[in-house]
């Protein structure tokens, strides 16, 4: 584990991201831009390549908010999203930590997470603020 931004080939990661069906149209620049400005981030990384992610968006005082989890399908069930979240979570004392999930209700209660349902959320103007829908190149 590690939240070293040189440890990740941001093209690779895009890559793996769009074959494991966990791409949401990032380019790999968006994607190095986006861990960037995450101080709790947590790379999970394997024979050089990154084959898992987490990162909080974090006040430092009260609330968080856990983002890009992810763990490559053929890694999974080895503990390594359940490392990655205590890797977060040490560092996120004192913070009310919220996430959304529809997939891994289960997981997510097993650490603890407790199921809420509020919450509503929208884009605010474009996504990605691209035109058209246009996919992003790099």
């Amino acid at each position: 584990m590690t939240d070293e931004l040189a440890a990740v080939d941001w093209a690779e990661l895009k890559r793996a991201v769009a074959e494991d069906n966990f791409d949401n149209g990032r380019t790999p620049g968006e994607l190095e831009t986006s861990f960037a400005a995450t101080p709790v981030r947590v790379f999970a990384v394997r024979e050089g390549k990154v084959i898992g992610t987490a990162r909080a968006l974090a006040d430092g005082v009260c609330n968080a908010f856990v983002v890009d989890v992810w763990t490559n399908s053929a890694f999974r069930r080895q503990g390594l999203a359940r490392r990655m979240m205590g890797f977060l979570e040490e560092r996120l004392e004192g913070h009310h930590v919220a996430l959304f999930t529809e997939h891994a209700v289960g997981f997510y209660g097993v650490l603890g997470y407790s199921e809420e349902r509020v919450g509503m959320s929208k884009v605010v103007g474009t996504w990605l603020r691209r035109k058209g829908g246009q996919r992003g190149r790099e």
